[in-house]
């Protein structure tokens, strides 16, 4: 499905608690894994042992909870966009949690739904729920509040 058009600062304020829908799924593979821990010097075992990890708490390598949330930015712009500004910047998180974990070769997606707008010099600030979840888990993966700027 395409991305939702927001035009505008004005039509961001009219849409404070609605759920913006959702993104497709995207499959976390091993490699992609693999990438994000050398990315990131994070190479637990959990996550690119792949023999060790099969005889691990969840039966094989999970994706890194921070791999997860850096889909962001992959996944939001499949789901909306915003017309009518100069810009748009990510500000930042708030809270962030990672309830359950992404096993590699599952199937993961993001909905969004947008919680605030607030007036800044220049333009407005949201913030938006997104929600990771694996295609058939029972709890979403990762839940964060998100902050993005646009600038008229």
């Amino acid at each position: 499905m395409p991305a939702r058009t927001i035009n505008g600062i004005a039509e961001l304020k009219s849409l404070v608690g609605e759920h913006l829908g959702y993104s497709d799924y995207v499959e976390i593979t091993q490699e992609r894994v693999n990438l994000f821990a050398d990315a990131t010097d994070d190479h637990q075992w959990i996550h690119v042992d792949v023999e060790r990890a099969a005889s691990g708490p969840f039966g094989g390598p999970i994706a890194h909870g921070y791999l997860t949330l850096s889909l962001g930015p992959m996944l939001g712009p499949q789901i909306f966009r915003v017309d009518g500004v100069a810009m748009g910047v990510n500000y930042g998180t708030e809270k962030v949690r990672f309830p359950s974990p992404v096993p590699v070769g599952s199937k993961l997606r993001l909905g969004a739904t947008l919680t605030d707008v607030t007036d800044v010099a220049g333009g407005a600030q949201i913030t938006m729920d997104y929600v990771f979840e694996v295609e058939g888990a029972a709890k979403p993966s990762c839940v964060a509040q998100v902050i993005f700027r646009y600038y008229e």
